[in-house]
């Protein structure tokens, strides 16, 4: 079931889904910003005071950069947000099968960067439900690439302003009641961990599944109190390997190893026993880490050339995204996991989460 560079994991090795049962499956959560995009130099990064690799909120010496990224440097306009782009990529990966098994919550703005978002996320064919706030601007994200890495500075805006009671309307307790996965990475945990809780015992509830994402370095520490809230409820935990670092150093086991850090976290109390909770720890080029019932199995990823990368951003989120379209069709892990690393391959060649 080994899904070569050449194969299309989108064309499945197991008998097709029904497509019926696909229906509204996947539900994602989180902060919908539109990725304001540009090659830059060293000299914006020393000025703005951001490292590669990481990803951060905007503070106060950030509001600055977005104008000067749209006034000086040739820019691309992207859908983005963590989760958005893992289920836009969830959505490409299940091809015709899956017309429809996506959907998407989140907070923005009644502005022109808004109906942008809608738009594009519609052409991914993602049915979204956007609460509309008219109080704060639709939030932007600056991703800034510098030798095919990337550093993030998010503005969440109105993203930030997501409220539970949306989530409790009439119309999304439809949507969450049809949902058999959800997925909400860590950026959410800034914003509502209530709402991520009340999906989380909502598949608890149902025997559904709940995934979350470490998904940045500070959030393990700076919102650790949020994270340990939600984690009770995570069937599947994804992170990097300095997102794994982060959270050892944060919880008193600094120093652990990625596989090490993966079996702790597996092992955490969980508030169902339907499922035992699968940790996935991608490394970039390096194996992939899973611990599941105790044991840990590392997947080697298929390299990509050098020559044929163009940006490394998006790859955690296309990993996630391809991975759950193989676990929503009832794939084997190591096939979700080779799906993940396909969709990565095919993302990183490409600038931004875009498909090919």
């Amino acid at each position: 079931l080994a899904l070569s560079s050449t194969s299309h994991p989108r064309e499945p090795t197991m008998a097709a889904a029904d497509s019926t049962s696909l229906e509204g499956a996947l539900l994602g959560m989180g902060n919908p910003l539109l990725d304001i995009s540009a090659e830059v130099g060293q000299d914006i990064l020393d000025k703005y005071d951001v490292k590669m690799n990481n990803a951060i909120l905007a503070e106060e010496k950030h509001v600055p950069l977005y104008d000067e990224l749209t006034s000086n440097y040739s820019v691309d306009y992207i859908a983005g947000g963590a989760t958005q782009n893992s289920i836009r990529v969830a959505q490409w990966m299940l091809g015709a099968d899956g017309e429809g098994a996506t959907a998407y919550i989140g907070c923005i703005g009644k502005d022109a960067f808004g109906e942008q978002l809608k738009a594009a996320a519609a052409k991914d064919g993602l049915a979204t439900y956007y609460m509309e706030d008219e109080s704060a601007p639709t939030g932007t994200c600056a991703v800034l690439i510098k030798d095919k890495e990337r550093s993030l500075v998010a503005n969440l805006s109105a993203a930030n302003n997501y409220k539970i009671d949306h989530l409790n309307t009439e119309a999304l307790q439809a949507v969450v009641q049809s949902s058999k996965v959800v997925y909400a990475a860590g950026f959410f945990l800034t914003v509502s961990p209530a709402s991520m809780i009340a999906a989380g015992k909502h598949c608890a509830e149902t025997g559904g599944y709940f995934t979350t994402n470490l998904s940045a370095p500070f959030l393990c520490s700076v919102f650790k109190e949020q994270m340990h809230s939600v984690l009770p409820y995570a069937d599947i935990v994804f992170g990097n390997e300095s997102e794994a670092a982060a959270f050892a150093e944060a919880n008193e086991f600094a120093g652990a190893s990625v596989a090490e850090v993966a079996l702790k976290i597996s092992a955490l109390p969980k508030a169902s026993g339907a499922h035992g909770r699968v940790v996935v720890i991608t490394q970039g080029s390096e194996s992939t880490i899973v611990a599941k019932d105790g044991k840990v199995t590392e997947y080697a990823v298929t390299p990509i050339a050098e020559a044929s990368i163009v940006d490394t951003n998006g790859a955690g989120d296309a990993f996630v995204g391809g991975f759950l379209a193989y676990f929503l069709k009832g794939a084997p892990l190591a096939t979700a996991v080779d799906a993940g690393h396909w969709a990565a391959g095919q993302v990183i060649q490409q600038s931004g989460c875009v498909f090919p």
